[in-house]
């Protein structure tokens, strides 16, 4: 059932009316505000990968600790997403961001000032922490912010920023690594957020409105344990394991990971049986299409990040080619995945659903496959122009998949379930990023490390590099292939919303939905909205 307005979101410990009036302009200096801040979470991702080389050639890190500063944030990012966002439901939701942000903005400068490899490592820790607790509350504010009507426009700008971040990331890491600024090397990608995030956090406190659930939840401490604990025991040794020799503990550890999530499900069955504030809500995997759409994120989150740091090694250790010829080159893949993002969303799969991004993992695997070939035929001598092709071709197929991919899992998710389904999404795609960083030190430095060991000159070290990228390569193809077999599970026809549809459609669904909301509509639905648009626009409103 619909709830009615409780408050005016003014800091009362309720949902604020989203029923916000036209001439009410403070909202578009919030949304520019948290659009500010997914801006600064999406370029730190990237900004710090085509920075790899100065970091390590300046600080004398390892290559194990060089998949840390990586691996690191993903992984803290990936176990705190639930909490932060959950979190956000229980303080309020512009409290919580401005904490996430200013401790982002602190641990920035903590990675700007490391004076060793292992500072850097923690520092990137606590700034994957910080980012779990700021990026959630973005599209919570905006959901609470915003009229319906008004969504579609505001959603589109959210994935102009995503494509702007993809684009502007390398480029800017690259100028700043190149640029040598005051002679500190790598440290101002880093230093580059202060100001941004410090104009974000006085400027938030202003214009942003205060909204929180409108029933009081608790924050499952056990559950937030047990999540982070699998998760550390999975992928520690997964990143540490090649250096270390692959120990018999680090198998077991892998194996015990599995043993603490298993007993996070049955922890969190109990739970929920006896008092329903749960940190994962298990009855959305009994919906077949949400669970193979977290497969489907889970595993693309791996090829990602596989890819974009063996990548990034190949172009700078096997080719020796400069941070900014390096980012200048990933400029024709960003622009395919921003442009292709755009018309998936907006024309093609309103017209051929799944078919889209099945397409898209088809497309996405013939650039991997051509990439493997053109690394091939043209060796060290490949140049950024032949390198184009087959990062256009991968480019359409990322933009295919990512930008309907969230809805198309969430279409057939009871909508008093689609909070908590998309902090779900948004873990998994973390969590998969991070075990991708790890996979790094078994396909690629599993090729890298016994070559470079026999090389005796730079051509053979060279090599080695472009050898363990094509080797990583066909890891990526190969798991493109299995995206697009998990794909039929989704929905033929994912939802997709256009903007002007009335709330007919909303109506309509009403009551099916307030039976099935039933019990948890107070911990579940932490993000209503106040007034009625249509079920398109309430899932793509949780989606992003």
């Amino acid at each position: 059932m619909r709830d009615s307005p409780t408050g005016t979101g003014t800091g009362t410990g309720t949902e604020p009316d989203s029923g916000v009036a036209p001439a009410d302009r403070r909202r578009w200096f919030a949304l520019a505000i948290v659009m500010t801040a997914a801006f600064m979470d999406l370029v730190d991702v990237t900004i710090v990968n085509i920075a790899i080389p100065s970091i390590q050639r300046e600080s004398g890190a390892t290559f194990s600790q060089i998949q840390w500063i990586t691996a690191g944030y993903a992984l803290a990012f990936a176990a705190g997403l639930i909490t932060g966002g959950r979190l956000g439901d229980i303080h309020g939701r512009k409290r919580v961001f401005l904490i996430g942000i200013g401790g982002f903005t602190l641990a920035s400068a903590l990675c700007g000032f490391a004076v060793n490899p292992e500072m850097l490592v923690a520092s990137r820790i606590l700034q994957g922490a910080m980012a779990a607790l700021m990026v959630p509350q973005v599209l919570s504010i905006v959901h609470a912010t915003f009229p319906a009507h008004e969504r579609g426009k505001v959603f589109g700008l959210f994935g102009a920023i995503v494509g702007l971040g993809a684009v502007s990331g390398p480029l800017l890491g690259a100028l700043l690594t190149e640029g040598d600024l005051f002679g500190l090397a790598w440290r101002p990608i880093f230093l580059i957020n202060l100001p941004v995030g410090i104009a974000g956090l006085l400027l938030g406190s202003r214009f942003i409105t205060e909204s929180k659930a409108p029933k009081a939840l608790k924050l499952d401490l056990v559950g937030v344990a047990l999540v982070t604990l699998g998760l550390l025991m999975l992928l520690y040794p997964l990143t540490r394991g090649r250096e270390l020799g692959w120990p018999l503990w680090g198998y077991v550890s892998m194996g015990g990971s599995l043993v603490v999530l298993g007993a996070l499900v049955a922890y969190e069955r109990r739970k929920g049986a006896r008092d329903g504030s749960l940190l994962v809500e298990l009855s959305l995997f009994r919906v077949k299409s949400f669970a193979a759409g977290i497969a489907v994120q889970t595993v693309f989150g791996v090829a990602l990040g596989i890819f974009f740091l063996v990548w990034t090694l190949y172009m700078q250790y096997g080719l020796g080619w400069r941070p900014l010829k390096a980012g200048l080159t990933g400029i024709p893949f960003s622009i395919a995945v921003s442009t292709a993002a755009g018309l998936s969303v907006q024309q093609l799969v309103p017209r051929f659903g799944r078919k889209v991004l099945q397409a898209g993992a088809l497309i996405m695997g013939a650039g991997v496959l051509l990439y493997i070939w053109e690394a091939g035929r043209y060796g060290l001598s490949i140049t950024p122009w032949q390198m184009a092709l087959p990062l256009v071709v991968m480019g359409v197929g990322m933009g295919l998949i990512v930008a309907p991919l969230t809805d198309a899992i969430l279409s057939e998710v009871p909508r008093g379930h689609s909070g908590s389904a998309s902090g779900l999404i948004n873990t998994v795609q973390q969590m998969g990023n991070a075990l991708g960083l790890g996979l790094v030190s078994v396909v690629f430095f599993g090729v890298v490390d016994d070559r470079l060991t026999r090389a005796t000159t730079r051509t053979e070290a060279s090599t080695a590099f472009a050898d363990g990228f094509q080797h990583a390569l066909v890891w990526v193809a190969v798991v493109m292939g299995a995206i697009f077999l998990l794909m039929w599970a989704l929905p033929a026809r994912p939802a997709v919303h256009r903007e002007g549809e009335g709330s007919e459609a909303a109506e309509a669904t009403e009551d099916t939905e307030g039976r099935d909301e039933g019990a948890h509509a107070g911990r579940a639905r932490s993000t209503t909205a106040q007034e009625t648009p249509s079920e398109q626009e309430e899932r793509l409103a949780h989606a992003l």
